[in-house]
């Protein structure tokens, strides 16, 4: 028998479901005015259509009110705004079935939301669509603390889930700066990395198992927790990263590894980036059964979020920082590696400064500055980012070539991100938007990654923002196969338009 544990989830504050508009300037403009998409012919929600909703939530898991929707339509960053006049909050797999059955029917479009922490506008709707938030389907099913298997439903907080598997000596597999407030059911959904990659891989070995809906209501049961199971095609892969287009996922059996008996984290100062891959080569072969992260921000990341939260800094200033995490067995030869390493690197040159700590506090306060780098990024100001792959020799390339292109047309630009997998995240921060500064980043940043045979999107999908530049990153014959799935999977295309895939 499963054992059913209930994790309530608190958003953190950035996420738009606690944000209270108090102002017309707070309200970013509708995304289909600001990006100027033409609404696709689905019907519209009528006062028939709510009142179904009613009587399979119940009242109060249906949200009309202008005020009450409101923060839903909008992405944490304020960048994409829908129409939605409809927020239905489902509680089971069975109301998710009931709920998409009779939208398949009617034609009603729907946005799948998890806990909106997103950046390229896939959680959010463009028009009216339903919003399906999904935060309410929030229990633990089953832990077995022997294989490492956990098996959960998809609004379970990510940090939630890692303090639970903590208690039985195991860890999440991935780990993200959103973590406070992103679902799990989201980051399967978008394929979401972070900053274990390097150690535990990416979801698509970590996920074991899926339970979605599809768009007319079928439940697709995956959900087994076997390491192995070669039997015919692995379905689960068609929904992770596939951004609710496909089905919607409602539970989601996902590998926990052993919990580290020891975490070790250096900060360091580096010169220049040459010197940054250097560092990361020597780490890997001085330390590699430990390293679990290897994470590069540049001075302006770090200090402009240090200055912005009132962060403090533990070392001096340096063009690149680098931060590097070991999880091991044994913290005094964890430790011992670590201060062997930084000490042959400070002779060699590579690191200039830096400290290593194994007390918590102190990591926290480490990567407390890097997991906030993008919140700060919207202190105040408008945030462009976008999220790449690129070859490592030519990672940071582009951000001396961004701020050359755009001058004092914006405050600053800035890059960080995973070494580890080539995964660099550009953000450019400017006073409010403009089009003109829109039109000298896109598609230029897409071709430019383009060209170096880089990913258009490395980890936050490719939502709203990005479907009529994928083909920078996938060939016409890739996307024919993706729209005949969409097609078989979604044939009247409810599930999450104008999203991944662009029109033809």
């Amino acid at each position: 028998m499963f054992k059913v544990i209930k994790l309530y989830s608190i958003p953190a504050r950035h996420t738009p479901s606690l944000v209270k508009y108090r102002s017309a300037s707070q309200i970013p403009q509708l995304s289909s005015e600001k990006y100027k998409v033409k609404r696709k012919d689905f019907s519209t929600v009528q006062a028939n259509d709510v009142n179904y909703f009613k009587s399979v939530l119940g009242e109060d898991r249906v949200l009309t009110e202008e005020d009450d929707v409101l923060s839903f339509n909008i992405d944490w960053i304020r960048n994409c705004r829908g129409q939605s006049k409809v927020v239905l909050k489902p509680k089971s797999t069975e109301e998710v079935s009931q709920i998409l059955s009779y939208c398949n029917e009617r034609r009603l479009a729907v946005c799948p939301q998890g806990g909106n922490t997103g950046v390229v506008g896939g959680s959010v709707p463009v028009f009216d669509e339903i919003i399906l938030n999904l935060g309410l389907l929030n229990k633990v099913i089953s832990l077995d603390d022997i294989s490492g298997a956990l098996v959960c439903e998809t609004g379970c907080v990510l940090e939630k889930l890692d303090n639970y598997v903590r208690q039985h000596g195991l860890i999440m597999p991935l780990d993200l700066g959103a973590k406070g407030s992103c679902h799990i059911g989201g980051n399967v959904s978008t394929n979401a990395g972070g900053l274990r990659l390097l150690r535990y891989g990416n979801l698509h070995g970590s996920v074991l198992g899926i339970e979605a809906v599809k768009a007319d209501g079928t439940v697709i049961d995956c959900l087994k927790t076997l390491k192995k199971d070669n039997t015919g095609y692995h379905l689960k892969h068609l929904f992770i990263g596939s951004e609710g287009t496909l089905g919607v996922v409602t539970k989601v059996a996902i590998h926990c590894p052993a919990m580290p008996k020891a975490v070790t984290l250096g900060y360091f100062g580096v010169e220049n980036f040459e010197k940054v891959l250097q560092l990361y080569k020597s780490a890997k072969s001085s330390l590699g059964e430990i390293l679990s992260a290897f994470e590069m921000a540049d001075f302006d990341s770090i200090s402009s979020t240090a200055r912005i939260l009132n962060l403090p800094n533990p070392i001096s200033d340096f063009p690149f920082y680098v931060i590097l995490e070991t999880h091991g067995s044994d913290e005094d030869h964890d430790k011992e590696k670590l201060h062997r390493f930084l000490t042959n690197e400070m002779k060699s040159g590579l690191i200039l400064d830096g400290t290593i700590t194994s007390e918590p506090s102190k990591m926290q306060a480490v990567w407390n500055i890097r997991e906030n780098i993008a919140p700060a990024g919207i202190v105040g100001t408008y945030l462009f980012t976008f999220d790449v792959s690129l070859p490592m020799k030519n990672y940071y390339e582009i951000i001396p070539k961004l701020r050359q292109r755009l001058g004092n047309k914006v405050n600053l630009v800035f890059g960080f991100g995973h070494i580890g997998d080539g995964n660099l995240h550009i953000n450019v921060v400017m006073p409010e938007y403009t089009r003109e500064v829109a039109e000298l980043l896109e598609p230029y940043v897409f071709e430019e990654v383009s060209a170096l045979q880089g990913s258009i999107s490395a980890e936050h999908g490719v939502g709203f923002r990005k479907p009529h530049y994928i083909h920078y990153s996938k060939d016409r014959s890739a996307l024919g196969l993706m729209r005949q799935i969409k097609t078989l999977m979604d044939p009247n295309g409810i599930l999450n338009p104008y999203k991944v895939l662009p029109d033809e």
